[in-house]
């Protein structure tokens, strides 16, 4: 056994706690020590629970003991997105408007963790209200990437993605509307996956019925994502856009022959978006893998023509609706950004909205007959390997000028209007030392397909081994 107990993988951890060669209470100790090492060098973790994480533990210690039933993440230490209410645990969702929320219940993706025994230890940082792809608020500053901590850690959920690449817990909670899954686990050198709509069912919500953004799993490595979604999946009667099918499935091995598979390759989105030529350089090398692993792999991408209007107008409608009041009654103590995304919101009419349908039933449909002739599709995830930190943005991608905080993340969320599920994989790093992650885009609801895809390239490279030496100096 390796010394350091925070260098377990999740699928390890729940193991050795089951065959008590680990206690929980030790789990839980070793990472609430790594929080201490590494926390101050990357703002991850922005509320700790440390006393009510070690009861827990001692909790968990007992009921093994005395042989009760206990849940597939038993013992487990997770922190939570910061905006994912927690019963009890303070929850801001980054903005000073509500900087003493106390939520009195779990949101289900919370409550399923928990239900499977994880032991919550804190809350991650977010950009206030979880808008835009890098971590920073007015109540807790910015998330710095642990591989080198002037640059960001990306966003929405780069909190949790910097203390996952930092073993500050081995598994995570984030959501994803635009990339805040994807973007953060490139950047980081983690595994994040946007489910398929309705694979994670989502609890409360103020509309229930739509399918834009989604919760989902991070984790290090591609099993223990596989591990986490066995226990968010699954149907819920508070969701009426749940899949039926259960989440046991994911639980299961990942190991799958890729020869023959069928590989679409698009290291620009048919041309249709800028990328860094050191990320092309990590997903040249990608699809080799790939090839080598014995998939048939082409240059080839499906036409996303629409996916800007569909994306944007659909995201300025849930703005809207979802941060419309707080922009009556705080408009004043929000960033500038977020009050035009809620005043876009409420500029769209009908026909805004009914051309955005139409425009995401044509994408759906054209995304459909592409997956006829092809199993996974490479992509991006961003198109820019990490910024620095004190940018809202990049400003320019391959010299073309970006000129919003939107624009430089297309690759994630074209992917995102189709409704396909999207897994980031750790695919490499660039001359300076910066993690590159590739996405593995399936069919509708192929969400086990592109776990199996991401398993075998992770297999294949174990670049996700690579961590980062903040605070001890310990790591290789």
């Amino acid at each position: 056994m390796t010394t350091d107990i925070t260098e377990y993988t999740a699928v390890e951890l729940t193991r050795l706690i089951r065959q008590r060669h680990l206690s929980a209470r030790e789990v839980v100790e070793a990472h609430l020590a790594r929080i201490e090492r590494t926390n101050p060098h990357v703002n991850a973790i922005v509320t700790l629970v440390a006393e009510r994480a070690l009861d827990e533990a001692r909790a968990a210690d007992d009921r093994l003991a005395a042989g009760h039933p206990v849940g597939p993440l038993h013992g487990l230490p997770v922190a939570h997105k910061d905006t994912h209410d927690t019963a009890g645990i303070r929850t801001t969702y980054g903005t000073p408007v509500l900087a003493d929320n106390l939520p009195d219940t779990d949101e289900l993706v919370v409550e399923r963790l928990r239900g499977a025994g994880a032991i919550t230890i804190g809350k991650t940082n977010v950009p206030e209200f979880a808008a835009g792809s890098h971590t920073v608020n007015p109540l807790f500053g910015a998330t710095a990437n642990p591989y080198d901590t002037t640059k960001s850690a990306g966003g929405s959920s780069g909190g949790a993605a910097a203390a996952l690449a930092c073993g500050m817990h081995p598994l995570a909670d984030g959501s994803d509307m635009g990339g805040s899954l994807r973007n953060p686990a490139s950047f980081c050198n983690v595994v994040g996956l946007r489910p398929s709509p309705g694979r994670v069912p989502s609890w409360p919500e103020q509309a229930a019925w739509t399918s834009m953004a989604v919760q989902g799993p991070m984790a290090r490595t591609v099993t223990d994502t596989a591990l986490a979604l066995s226990v968010l999946a699954g149907p819920d009667a508070r969701s009426p856009v749940s899949v039926p099918e259960p989440g046991s499935c994911f639980a299961e091995p990942l190991e799958s022959d890729l020869a023959g598979m069928r590989v679409a390759f698009s290291p620009d989105l048919g041309g249709s978006v800028p990328v860094d030529p050191s990320v092309t350089t990590a997903l040249e090398s990608a699809a080799k893998v790939f090839a080598d692993l014995g998939g048939t792999v082409e240059r080839a991408c499906p036409d996303f023509a629409g996916a800007e209007d569909v994306f944007r107008t659909l995201r300025a409608w849930q703005f809207d609706l979802d941060l419309g009041r707080v922009r009556d009654q705080h408009g004043d103590r929000l960033k500038a950004s977020l009050i035009d995304n809620i005043d876009a919101g409420r500029d769209l009419t009908g026909a805004d909205l009914a051309r955005a349908a139409r425009g995401r039933t044509e994408l759906f449909h054209r995304m459909r007959r592409f997956f006829l002739d092809y199993d996974v599709l490479l992509l991006p995830v961003s198109q820019v390997p990490p910024f620095p930190v004190e940018l809202e943005y990049p400003g320019s991608v391959d010299g073309v000028a970006m000129d919003s905080y939107l624009d430089w993340m297309r690759s994630a969320y074209f992917v995102s209007a189709t409704g396909c599920p999207a897994l980031a994989v750790p695919a490499g790093f660039t001359d300076g030392g910066l993690p590159v992650g590739v996405q593995v885009v399936g069919p509708h609801r192929a969400d086990l397909a592109v776990l199996r895809a991401g398993y075998a390239f992770e297999q294949a490279t174990r670049h996700w081994q690579r961590r980062p030496r903040l605070g001890d100096g310990e790591r290789p």
